[in-house]
């Protein structure tokens, strides 16, 4: 194994959650995020997973990008992941595929836990190869 790949593999992932964070604060927004997951749970636990998704996508993608405890940070956005593909896409289909939403505005959304999986896998694997050959600390 290189440790060169496990750094650019975990700087891309840190990239990848940090805007990604960003997209669901910003875009998305926190309270349309959590009444999707109370719907989809049938539990109210919709803000306190909202949080933590921002929180482990923030916080995680820039311990990434450092290389600061970077298991760690892999390890605090799996459940997120896991959540996503089985939650969220998995009932979408493989493949990544446009569908139109609303006609008359043109907006498409993109449906399929292609990219999602792949996130996934990619994070599981930077639990076990660590920081690679740059960061912060060795973790």
């Amino acid at each position: 194994m290189s440790p060169i790949g496990a750094t650019v593999l975990r700087i891309m992932l840190g990239v990848t959650f940090l805007a990604h964070g960003y997209y669901i604060y910003d875009t998305i927004t926190s309270d349309v995020l959590s009444a999707m997951i109370t719907k989809r749970l049938s539990l109210p636990l919709g803000d306190f997973i909202t949080s933590y998704i921002i929180i482990a996508h923030f916080l995680g993608g820039v311990m990434l990008i450092l290389g600061v405890f970077s298991r760690v940070a892999a390890m605090a956005n799996l459940p997120i992941m896991i959540g996503a593909v089985l939650l969220f896409h998995f009932d979408q289909g493989f493949f990544l595929r446009g569908v139109i939403v609303d006609a008359a505005r043109n907006k498409v959304e993109v449906v399929g836990y292609e990219y999602a999986l792949f996130i996934l896998a990619a994070t599981l694997a930077q639990c076990f190869l660590g920081t690679g050959a740059v960061g912060l600390t060795k973790n």
